[in-house]
């Protein structure tokens, strides 16, 4: 991210200053400096404002996710995954506490809930280490684990909903039916590339090379998330002891899911406005059934909420500062412009392709983009480029900061095919976001 931000300054202030020695200006009208400068303040403030606006809604989001993690959700959905994930990921032993935290990971993703999937992720890599024969390569089941993390199937983005309406959406929850579909198609796709790749690569035993002795990778009862956190502890324990639904009620959960999309399809602008009213209601409901003290977990929840808002702050200045600066150098147009004028014949206009560009790359330069993009009164959430931007942003993940994060907490070197495989989930989910978006929002 360092190189990113650096080089989107550096390339601001370098076609600014062409601009401004090259360019004759008209009396009265700004230079291509003033016109820098003065992007770079509004910019600075539109950063501030936007967040104080979003504290409210990611605190009402948060505190409802914490009702539902506390109530079991995560669970429920982990032991309803399990009959299938056992059967996508043979090489784990039954039983293996790598697929308990394999499953807890993909569970929260699918519930939009970032922050609580990475811990799983990370003890996922680490028991999957543990019968890892060639320490410091990629085993296939770290592969395929990180190819459907990046593109894991979600229900409710709850951020880039949140973040909608702090832009001033009539519709902010109108993106649950384009990414749920989006990731649909991206996760299938992350299947098979994982599956045929592993076929292709073939694997090599590393050895340490200061020493030529493999190396152990065991990792220490001290490091696993889950020992410092008792829910993650819980949870992980009732999905390694192999408990799990029957299988016929998997099926049905996962046909569920597969008919919500063409439910949403043909009647999306009935239903979403029902959509956000009707999950504040089921999640307080659940966990009232469930005898979570809702109003203490919503508190708490809450509570993460607005610390989340005000801790991003520095990172959102420093991102809608570099890419105001873009824009208003004139770089954006020079970069995008060839490329977007071919992409739009597709449905991907000059608007939306940064998003596209970036998202694999940085979360934060992407969560900016998204942020800049439908706060631009010429574009708004709720035109086709709104809710293609935030489409993308709910249904692909940051996979080189995936890949990075999860394969340094093992010392994992030799990626294989993990980078192709998250790269053409990607691809998927980009192409999906057009098509349903397309097909919602029109172009």
């Amino acid at each position: 991210m360092n190189a990113i931000f650096f080089f989107i300054v550096l390339t601001s202030f370098l076609v600014a200053s062409w601009r401004q020695l090259t360019e004759t200006v008209l009396a009265g009208m700004p230079t291509a400096m003033q016109v820098l400068g003065a992007g770079i303040i509004d910019s600075a403030k539109d950063s501030v404002t936007l967040v104080f606006s979003l504290i409210g809604v990611m605190a009402l989001f948060l505190g409802l996710m914490k009702v539902a993690e506390n109530g079991g959700l995560l669970t429920i959905i982990a032991k309803l995954m399990r009959p299938v994930l056992v059967r996508l990921f043979p090489d784990i032993p039954d039983g293996h506490p790598a697929m308990g935290a394999i499953i807890m990971n993909l569970s929260a993703n699918v519930m939009g809930l970032g922050n609580a999937a990475t811990p799983f992720g990370i003890r996922a890599m680490q028991e999957l280490d543990r019968i890892n024969p060639h320490k410091g390569t990629a085993t296939d089941s770290m592969v395929l684990f990180l190819a459907i993390n990046t593109s894991s199937i979600t229900i409710l983005p709850t951020g880039v909903i949140a973040l909608r309406a702090a832009a001033g959406s009539t519709d902010p929850a109108g993106i649950v039916p384009t990414t749920l579909f989006a990731t649909l198609c991206s996760t299938i796709v992350a299947i098979l590339a994982a599956k045929y790749l592993a076929k292709l690569w073939t694997k090599e035993r590393v050895a340490n090379p200061e020493t030529g002795e493999k190396k152990t990778g065991k990792v220490s009862q001290a490091q696993l998330p889950s020992q410092q956190n008792p829910i993650i502890a819980d949870a992980v324990a009732v999905v390694d002891q192999g408990q799990a639904y029957p299988l016929w009620t998997t099926f049905l959960a996962l046909g569920t899911v597969i008919l919500l999309i063409p439910i949403t399809i043909f009647y999306g602008n009935i239903i979403s406005p029902w959509i956000i009213p009707s999950l504040l209601l089921s999640l307080l409901t659940f966990g009232y059934v469930r005898g979570v003290a809702i109003y203490e977990s919503f508190i708490d929840g809450a509570r993460d909420g607005f610390e989340i808002a005000v801790r991003i702050i520095p990172f959102l200045v420093a991102i809608l500062v570099a890419i105001g600066m873009f824009r208003a150098s004139g770089a954006m147009d020079l970069l995008v412009g060839p490329i977007g004028s071919i992409t739009s014949s597709i449905g991907l206009p000059i608007d939306a392709l940064p998003m596209a560009i970036l998202r694999p790359l940085s979360g934060s330069g992407s969560y900016g983009i998204l942020a800049s993009t439908i706060q631009d009164p010429a574009i708004g959430p709720d035109s086709y480029t709104g809710y293609l931007v935030s489409t993308l942003q709910g249904s692909t993940e940051t996979t080189f900061y995936v890949l990075a994060v999860y394969f340094g907490a093992i010392q994992i070197r030799r990626i294989r095919h993990a980078l192709a495989a998250g790269l053409l989930a990607d691809v998927a989910g980009i192409a999906a976001a057009i098509v349903i978006c397309s097909i919602l929002y029109g172009h």
